[in-house]
């Protein structure tokens, strides 16, 4: 469901991006052994939701990159920094502000 633009509105993202956060919060036990489905899922989304020429307007666009950051944070907390780690090479090598801007607010959770 991240992967599929629904429209302008984007509201299957939202709401898949809410309820993932959600999940991740109440079976944060569990979600080591799906960190790199997961981290896979919501980078992609981070990066297609910041190269799509879409309908969607900018504050659309800045919500599902905020609620996506939100998730990538949750994640690392739970995966005992282990998010931090995988995205250490990541943050160096991408050229796109917003998407780095992304990575940097997760390097720099607590």
């Amino acid at each position: 469901y991240l992967e599929v633009s629904d429209g302008p509105e984007e509201k299957a993202r939202l709401g898949i991006l809410e309820t993932l956060q959600c999940t991740i919060e109440h079976a944060w036990p569990r979600m080591p052994c799906r960190l790199p489905v997961l981290l896979q899922a919501l980078l992609r989304l981070l990066w297609d939701v910041h190269t799509e020429r879409g309908p969607s307007p900018e504050p659309v666009r800045a919500a599902l990159l905020h609620r996506a950051t939100q998730c990538l944070i949750l994640l690392d907390r739970c995966c005992q920094g282990r998010v931090k780690v995988l995205l250490e090479g990541l943050q160096g090598s991408c050229e796109e502000s917003r998407v780095r801007e992304c990575l940097r607010k997760v390097q720099e959770s607590t």
